[in-house]
């Protein structure tokens, strides 16, 4: 096995931790992931890996490895892609993790033109509505609504979302319409997170450039996107999300905008992935088409609010 397999080998068990996922990712059998391992252990003399049955470590050896290894694939497959036209055939398997709101509505409608471009690509989206694990997941790249916390992710930014607040029309009848924050004391809302308790949210806006906040009555609290609007379309309350999400229900009266002198923060958005050595040519063809996609419906930077 050449030296550049077997590097790239090592380099995805030490991102994994596991020879079976390494195996199941890379395609390769399980005996052949153990045989690289052992042949660039013997070429370079030392023990990269400490193995239990539970447990993959690198050693000390195998850590002053990985970050040379890092580099070295990183510019390979820079100096492979320098001689890849853009309308190379895309193939093999590529899984990308995003909201199930935005891939319901924005990204599998546009699915079929991208994928009749690309036929031998085998597509998978993951779409539950939390943050998966990239790396133990198989994931080559997801895209991340709101501020990340903070990791080893790479991050690329495609802008933000314009926010707004929403109510149904039943709602507003029997509530009536807020005109400012002060109006909102004697309103319900439905709040968006996961295991939440609580009978308050917060509620969220800005004035006069300034990022504010404040807690309202909860009267529902939902985990998952589409309960979250299916909740404002039924008259619970009111929410606040992304405008994309809501605007055709905007646009057909089934939802109002309320407060749009206070709207929330923007929400930025991002593509991340594991590491460049993830960021196959099918993983930064389908970023680009991503990018291209949301642009109509992202503002350019984030206002502000630290």
């Amino acid at each position: 096995m050449d030296k550049l397999t077997c590097l790239r080998v090592f380099a995805h068990i030490a991102q994994s931790g596991s020879f079976s996922r390494t195996a199941e990712r890379l395609r390769l059998p399980r005996a052949t992931v153990s045989l690289a391992i052992k042949q660039l252990e013997q070429e370079l003399s030392v023990r990269l890996f400490y193995r239990t049955t539970r447990q993959v470590r690198l050693s000390e050896d195998g850590q002053a490895l990985k970050l040379r290894a890092d580099t070295v694939l990183s510019e390979m497959d820079a100096i492979e892609q320098l001689f890849h036209a853009e309308n190379q055939e895309l193939s093999g398997h590529l899984h990308i993790d995003m909201p199930s709101r935005i891939a319901r509505r924005l990204v599998i409608p546009a699915l079929p033109r991208w994928l009749a471009l690309h036929p031998k690509l085998n597509l998978h989206i993951s779409a539950i509505d939390r943050f998966s694990d990239l790396v133990h997941e198989g994931i080559d790249c997801a895209l991340r609504v709101g501020r990340l916390p903070e990791s080893n992710l790479i991050a690329r930014p495609l802008g933000c979302f314009d926010m707004v607040n929403v109510a149904s029309p039943a709602y507003l009848s029997r509530k009536g319409i807020p005109t400012t924050p002060a109006d909102l004391s004697g309103h319900d809302v439905v709040c968006y997170q996961h295991q939440h308790s609580l009978p308050t949210a917060n509620w969220f806006w800005q004035e006069a450039g300034e990022p504010l906040q404040s807690q309202l009555n909860s009267v529902l609290v939902v985990d998952n996107a589409e309960n979250y609007v299916a909740a404002a379309l039924a008259g619970i309350g009111l929410i606040q999300l992304p405008r994309y999400d809501v605007a055709t229900d905007l646009q057909a009266g089934r939802l109002v905008e309320v407060l749009p002198l206070f709207r929330p923060d923007p929400m930025p958005v991002q593509l991340v992935y594991a590491n460049r050595l993830h960021a196959t040519v099918r993983t930064r063809a389908l970023m680009t088409w991503l990018a291209e996609l949301l642009q109509p419906w992202t503002q350019a930077e984030a206002t502000p609010s630290d």
